[in-house]
């Protein structure tokens, strides 16, 4: 989808979609789930950035909404159902020890 290929309009309403489906993109709460999302709207609009055609532009812009519905709607049902936080995703965990100066986190172990 080259800027320079087609008119203002039609840039605009790609570089839009591209930003919703970013932003929809990171409300999974579902590590996995979110960084694929990401990583397939990247690469689709990096597959399509130099189509010619005004009508598949369209129709690539169509098959967007309809996959940011179907986002919005994955998002919302994946926030019924939350899982604790994987290694990768940085959580903070355990107790704050030390003086204001030098804060360490400690874990816990052993049994409650």
């Amino acid at each position: 989808m080259s800027v320079a290929s087609f008119h203002r309009g039609t840039a605009f309403q790609a570089r839009s979609l591209f930003r919703s489906l970013l932003r929809q993109s990171s409300q999974f709460s579902n590590y996995n789930f979110r960084e694929y999302a990401l990583r397939k709207t990247k690469d689709s609009f990096r597959e399509h950035q130099n189509e010619p055609e005004e009508r598949r532009i369209q129709e690539l812009i169509q098959e967007g909404l309809q996959s940011l519905r179907l986002m919005k709607r994955q998002t919302i049902i994946s926030q019924f159902y939350q899982m604790d936080k994987l290694v990768v995703e940085g959580q903070k965990t355990g107790k704050e020890t030390g003086d204001h100066g030098g804060i360490v986190r400690q874990k816990d172990t052993g049994w409650d």
